[in-house]
């Protein structure tokens, strides 16, 4: 049997061994591939005579056919080749080709282990300069393997992406666009990767450098690339002028998003599902705290907008319980308003939102006249509207401290926009009990579409998992080692997984620190903050030091002003100009120490912010705060 891998330097293996000499003369290995490739695997001699030997007499031509047919023969054996009146063709079983498991793979869907097979052009550095025939068949062979090379690790890539793993994403569309620099489903790939890998600065710039190579040759991106790319105008990203002080060490990076691949999935395809449909779909994200709820939210309406999806968010404080409509007021100002569309719902329910809130006011000066309709009401018409244009998501995360009056207004939305493209969407922990949502819940299967996804703690193969893509230079046996030690420091809650590991990244010897956690029969609560082990409040105390200095200062502020901490507040309360903060927030928010929503910022982790508060923050601090806040 002779193996040929053409993607990229041509490389044939006979029998298990590097092919001889004579197999891979120019015009033998040619023939060879040619009818592999041809119809049947069969041409004619005189064919095959004007493909390759046109350069000389008929008789010599003929000998050369001969002598080429022989040498296959020997290597592949003499069944392989079958010579018939004026035909030449090769067995099914006497070689095979990379590129024809390649389209096998493709047609199956199998697009990592086709994406493996993807090395480079098709025979790349190989020619036949003497036969202008092949030369012109090989300019077509390496044209349609680009296309499908490409179409391949574009697939891949949204996979990966879709699965919460934007890095090695990136790598795929990188490689898709180094063997079609002028792709615009490999740059569309490639844009989407490094903005969910939270690098938006990078995806524009790559957008200019494409649109300037179009530029060049009178061309410009098309209507989706540069619909994508508005897309990614409008997302958040941290700034490349944020860097911590001690540059000399490694940066620190966003831990990837572990063992999460098939609850991510399932929550997209709820969404590609209400879009689909044009039904609403609930989708109840449940979970301890710090098992990684609002991460993997936060993965999910990425893609969702970069899909052209309309999201708002809000994320609920214990103090909303009380506060009649915070919910509903919320999610109005954390998307709703920006929809494409909204200025076309009615007006009752435009005065609803500017009697309330005064960027809808601002935005819609000329509905206050109007009488409005109640804020419930308000929300489901202005959802109804939206939807119009494009599915709509709306989520919202700690959901179990939603006010009564908003939460059941969720259920009226799901009810009475039940043939929209809707997905609502709402993470909680099981504690405290909320009758409105239990009831939400119940309703899944019956009455509303939807599912519920639970989120486990994460067990030792999702750790190591997680372990080998954050340290790629360990081997195996320092993997187990740390996987061993996150596993018993972290209970398997991801945050704290993720934090260890980033540690470790950044130098911190776990063999060096004592304590094991949790206390046996004790929650999470209780074992806050004293219990810790050693290791996971240095993993924490790591990461603060690789902070901005004004970011170290606006995280301490943030942890003494509780719950939610407005950007103005935290400016008063520090004494810091506007541009200063808005670096220092994108910087917390980018690395996941606080979470944002339009009231303003929390942590995203109850039990980091415990530790800032006993570990990172002296008395004096916390009354400087106090004082310069009370002023």
């Amino acid at each position: 049997m002779i193996v040929c891998r053409t993607l990229g330097p041509v490389e044939v293996i006979v029998d298990g061994a590097p092919a001889p000499p004579e197999l891979l003369w120019r015009k033998h290995l040619a023939l060879l591939i040619y009818l592999a490739r041809s119809p049947r695997r069969t041409r004619s001699r005189e064919h095959l005579i004007g493909l390759l030997w046109a350069d000389r007499t008929e008789a010599a031509a003929r000998h050369s056919l001969s002598e080429a047919l022989r040498v296959i023969r020997r290597y592949a054996g003499q069944a392989a080749v079958e010579v018939t009146v004026g035909q030449v063709g090769l067995t099914g079983d006497a070689v095979e080709l990379d590129v024809d498991r390649l389209e096998e793979l493709a047609a199956a869907g199998d697009w990592e282990a086709a994406s493996a097979l993807v090395a480079g052009e098709f025979l790349e550095g190989f020619a036949v300069p003497d036969a202008s025939e092949f030369e012109d068949w090989l300019g077509g062979e390496r044209e349609r393997w680009r296309r499908q090379g490409v179409e391949v690790l574009v697939r891949y890539a949204d996979r990966l992406a879709r699965a919460g793993k934007a890095q090695e994403a990136c790598a795929l569309a990188t490689r898709a666009l180094a063997i079609e620099p002028g792709s615009e489903a490999a740059v569309r790939a490639a844009l989407r990767c490094l903005v969910l890998a939270g690098d938006r600065a990078g995806a524009l710039e790559l957008f200019d450098r494409f649109r300037g190579r179009l530029a060049e040759d009178g061309l410009e991106p098309g209507a989706e690339t540069r619909a994508l790319v508005e897309r990614v105008r409008r997302e958040r990203g941290v700034s490349r002028g944020v860097q911590p002080e001690m540059a000399d060490e490694p940066v620190a990076t966003r831990p990837p998003l572990g063992g999460r691949e098939e609850e991510l999935g399932r929550l997209l395809d709820g969404a590609a599902r209400s879009a689909r449909s044009h039904r609403a779909v609930l989708l109840m994200l449940e979970g301890e705290p710090g098992i990684g709820k609002s991460r993997l939210l936060d993965e999910m309406l990425a893609v969702q907008r970069l899909d052209g999806t309309s999201v708002a968010t809000a994320r609920a404080v214990e103090g909303d319980r009380a506060d009649a409509w915070s919910g509903v007021l919320a999610l109005a100002r954390g998307g709703l308003i920006d929809m494409p569309g909204i200025g076309a719902a009615p007006p009752p329910v435009l005065a609803a939102f500017a009697a309330a809130l005064p960027e809808w006011a601002e935005r819609f000066p000329g509905v206050i006249s109007a009488e409005a309709v109640p804020l419930g009401r308000a929300l489901v018409e202005a959802v109804r509207t939206a939807a119009a244009e494009q599915p709509v998501v709306l989520a919202v995360d700690d959901a179990q401290w939603l006010d009564p009056d908003s939460a059941l207004t969720l259920g009226v939305a799901l009810r009475d926009l039940a043939t929209v493209p809707l997905t609502l969407v709402l993470a909680m922990v099981p504690f405290p009990p909320r009758p409105e949502l239990d009831e939400l819940r119940s309703r899944i299967g019956r009455d509303v579409e939807g599912g519920a996804v639970r989120l486990r703690r994460l067990d030792r193969g999702a750790i190591r998992s997680l372990a080998e893509r954050m340290l790629p230079g360990y081997d195996a046996i320092a993997i187990d080692r740390v996987v061993r030690r996150v596993a018993t420091d972290s209970a398997g809650l991801p945050l704290l997984a993720a934090e260890l590991l980033r540690a470790v990244v950044l130098g911190l010897d776990l063999g060096t620190i004592s304590g094991t956690w949790p206390e046996p029969l004790h929650t999470l609560d209780q074992s806050l903050p004293g219990d810790l082990p050693d290791a996971v409040v240095a993993a924490i105390r790591i990461a603060y030091r690789r902070l901005s200095a004004a970011a170290q200062r606006v995280l301490v502020a943030a942890a003494v002003l509780g719950d939610l901490a407005a950007p103005p507040v935290l400016e008063r309360a520090l004494g810091m100009d506007p541009g200063e903060m808005s670096r220092a927030l994108d910087e917390l928010e980018w690395h996941r120490w606080l979470v944002a929503e339009p009231r303003g910022y929390s942590f995203a982790a109850r039990i980091v912010r415990q530790v800032v508060e006993r570990d990172m923050l002296t008395p004096g601090q916390r009354r400087r705060v106090l004082e310069a806040v009370q002023r």
